[in-house]
């Protein structure tokens, strides 16, 4: 079965941390995790992301210019806002965003 690449991006490094962890732990999916706009500009271009997770952190400009720049790169790739509130939702968004 192929590994679905799912990159998340966000501030809190616990959080996101705790995101990767979570989605690392389901079969099928490996998470990379970017601190900032533009490192994860950077590794955009070293894997083939099935899915971006934006969390908390960045500014409101740096979220459009990272959607942006991802439409652009690859524009069906899914862009899903996690605003928290656990596993649960954490997996739903994942699961509605690549179906």
């Amino acid at each position: 079965m192929d590994v679905i690449e799912i990159l998340i991006v966000g501030t809190n490094q616990p959080i996101m941390e705790t995101i990767a962890r979570l989605i690392d732990k389901e079969g099928t999916w490996k998470a990379t995790v970017s601190f900032s706009f533009d490192d994860a500009c950077k590794v955009c271009l070293s894997k083939d992301f099935k899915l971006a997770l934006i969390g908390a952190g960045l500014t409101d400009k740096e979220e459009l210019q990272l959607k942006a720049y991802l439409n652009k790169l690859k524009p069906s790739l899914p862009i899903v806002k996690h605003y928290g509130g656990g596993s649960g939702l954490l997996f739903a968004e994942i699961h509605q965003a690549l179906a």
